[in-house]
């Protein structure tokens, strides 16, 4: 029997370091990194270590943009499936899903026109999770925003 927690093929993330309450996240085990979209992003110094600023608009949870930092981690070369290779800048940050909590790695990147803001690789859920690419949502739906009469 395993330990491990069963995720669908999408879920709900939360990265409460980052302000993020609730983010679409696809689970895709063929990819080794995880990303996540921003709308923006900028670098600065803080203590004489490198930063990263950005803005990102997550979706249907939690109305409007969220602006966060985090120290950069690393910057390397990912390549997407369509083969592009890009420059990308790293973080850590804590995720927060089905119960669990583990800190992991993101790129930041343009998803835009991607349906998930943000994509969970294979080692964001490594021991911990077990994936089950039948199901979806297994530990909460994103809320719909309700359009105001």
């Amino acid at each position: 029997m395993s330990s491990k927690i069963v995720l669908g093929w999408r879920e709900l993330a939360v990265l409460p370091s980052l302000g993020i309450a609730g983010i679409r996240a696809k689970i895709d085990t063929g990819a080794r990194s995880s990303a996540l979209h921003v709308d923006a992003h900028w670098r600065y110094v803080e203590a004489g270590e490198p930063w990263v600023g950005f803005r990102l608009s997550p979706g249907a949870v939690g109305a409007g943009e969220v602006e966060a930092a985090a120290p950069v981690f690393d910057e390397r070369e990912v390549t997407d499936s369509g083969g592009h290779r890009t420059r990308r800048v790293f973080i850590r940050t804590v995720l927060s899903l089905a119960g669990a909590e583990r800190e992991i790695e993101i790129n930041l990147s343009d998803r835009r026109g991607m349906r998930f803001p943000m994509l969970l690789g294979r080692t964001a859920v490594a021991q911990v999770f077990t994936i089950d690419p039948a199901r979806s949502f297994l530990h909460g739906r994103a809320r719909r925003r309700i359009p105001r009469s």
